[in-house]
């Protein structure tokens, strides 16, 4: 069967490859560049703990040492601190990486990957499919055609996909502007990120605004400055006030010694496509929508998006396509972007509103801190990962189903599992291989051997249960599970959001759930081509 067809090289283009490969299917990034990224420090990316544990789960590179983990985050309103977060393990900091850093990482897992074909100097210039596959055609110095079973879009907020498919992209352009430098220096919060709104040397007019400081390795800091609306230009000398007064502002002080290594000006869009699939091709990351205001991060979105179309693709390679498995990846990540860009819309005017608003609603401040917190460090409706609740691969009427801590089509918890070869692993080092996960909890295995307990009790039963699935499964146990009671029966999704729990080992339901999972009974593609 023909390789999957991937367009654009960003980190989403090269994480939905690397996703590919570790599932045994081949892909093509057509690369219109060269091959090489520009170092930009004041480029960099906020990811949570799970699209860092995607990311070094790919690439194998230890990426927290190459990025910053915060020590904490402090968010401050005029001379007042607001609020402190210490991060630990019950409370887990978000990563801040270069992005060109984090590009690098994913080129180099590629470069010993056999089923990834990265095609350099090939930018996209037609798109032709029929039921059989998709023929790519690019132009430039190494221009030719290209074959495919299925065509990814990740090439962007200007997608070329996109348009040749003549897709809309509706929504608000220049929603916010920052000013952006990296730079190193001393602060006096070593390793915390900052969040100052009308800090006190700029008290009134259009541009009291709002200033965030978010550490990198080596001493390196990247400010982001909120313009205020409109179009003025932003000078060298107007940044250079920027830094000096809020420099001189933090260390209450003459301004402290400093090395500026990149500037630069971030606007923010907040678009969605219309459609994310036709027929073999789908769109993905910017190509599919953009968001960013008020904290958010659109490059974690899309390394979601490649998360959850990597195994329905693999899926239909292996096993021969299940339409409604291939649909849900809009129907399940269009719903959730939708409903971030919503809940960012909504709390833009009352973040942004003003003093007159904060006038008539006591303790205003305090909540809108609490929402930019939350854009900032991935939680909230503003920034924490969406749940599949309402997916069409959700099961239906399972008469064994209970409840535990995580709901049905949100990510599973990161507990401690034994493998079936006993060894002890975390469940996300599960995830990723195409494979649904049957999660038995069983407290007190964890002090015997796997020798010992399986074959003992129900695990015979499940174990029988899970070979007959209508999809290749692997059996683990884990000694708890948050809201779970013993003898719960988790089965989970290759891309860690939980399918169902179930009271026992109950075969009819398990099956069930793992049907409802793939789509359904197969069906043909017969319709695929002209949807």
């Amino acid at each position: 069967m023909d390789p999957v067809i991937i367009v654009g090289a960003g980190p989403v283009g090269l994480t939905l490859a690397l996703a590919l490969a570790r599932q045994e299917v081949p892909s093509v990034v057509l690369d219109e560049g060269p091959g090489k990224d520009e170092p930009r420090p004041a480029r960099t990316v906020v990811l949570r703990e799970d699209t860092t544990a995607l990311l070094e789960r790919l690439t194998g590179a230890p990426l927290a040492k190459a990025g910053a983990h915060w020590a904490g985050w402090r968010s401050m309103r005029r001379k007042q601190v607001m609020r402190e977060i210490t991060f630990d393990d019950t409370e887990p900091s978000p990563l801040h990486i270069a992005q060109h850093v984090l590009t690098g990482a994913l080129r180099q897992a590629l470069r010993g990957e056999r089923l990834v074909k990265l095609a350099v100097d090939n930018r996209l210039d037609g798109v032709e499919q029929e039921p059989s596959g998709v023929t790519a055609h690019t132009r430039g110095p190494k221009g030719t055609w290209w074959r495919g079973s299925y065509l990814v879009g990740c090439d962007g907020p200007r997608s070329t996909v996109r348009k040749l498919l003549d897709i809309r992209f509706p929504g608000r352009t220049a929603v916010e502007r920052h000013a952006v430098a990296a730079l190193r220096t001393e602060l006096p919060w070593p390793d915390e990120a900052l969040l100052h709104r009308v800090p006190p040397w700029r008290t009134s007019g259009p541009s009291a605004g709002e200033v965030t400081g978010r550490p990198l390795p080596d001493g390196v800091w990247r400010l982001d400055w909120l313009l205020p609306p409109g179009k003025d230009l932003v000078t060298p000398e107007l940044l250079l006030t920027r830094i000096r007064e809020t420099l001189a502002g933090w260390t209450e002080g003459p301004t402290p010694p400093y090395e500026l290594l990149d500037t630069g000006v971030h606007t923010v869009h907040h678009r969605l496509a219309r459609r994310w699939r036709v027929g073999r091709v789908f769109l993905a990351g910017d190509a599919a929508h953009l968001l960013g205001a008020l904290g958010t991060q659109g490059l974690d979105e899309g390394l979601r998006d490649a998360d959850n179309l990597a195994w329905k693709l693999a899926s239909a390679w292996h096993h021969g396509p299940h339409e409604a498995l291939l649909d849900s990846y809009q129907a399940e990540r269009r719903a959730v972007v939708a409903a971030r860009l919503r809940a960012a819309d909504q709390a833009l005017p009352l973040v942004r509103g003003g003093a007159g608003l904060r006038a008539v609603v006591p303790g205003s401040a305090r909540g809108h801190d609490s929402l930019l917190t939350d854009g900032h460090l991935g939680r909230g409706a503003l920034g924490a990962p969406g749940a599949y609740a309402d997916s069409p691969l959700a099961p239906r009427h399972i008469e064994g189903e209970v409840p535990v801590d995580t709901p049905p089509g949100a990510p599973v918890t990161d507990v401690r599992v034994t493998a079936e070869d006993g060894s002890f692993v975390r469940l996300r080092d599960r995830l990723g291989h195409g494979a649904l996960l049957v999660v038995l909890v069983a407290p007190g295995t964890g002090v015997w051997e796997r020798k010992h307990w399986v074959t003992a009790g129900v695990m015979p039963r499940l174990a029988a249960a899970v070979t007959a699935l209508p999809h290749p499964a692997e059996l683990l146990v884990a000694e708890s599970y948050p809201g779970a009671a013993a003898h719960t029966v988790l089965l989970v999704r290759p891309d860690g959001h939980l399918v169902t729990a179930l009271n026992g080992v109950r075969p009819a339901d398990l099956y069930a759930a793992a049907e409802a999972t793939l789509g359904g009974p197969a069906k043909t593609e017969a319709t695929a081509g002209s949807r």
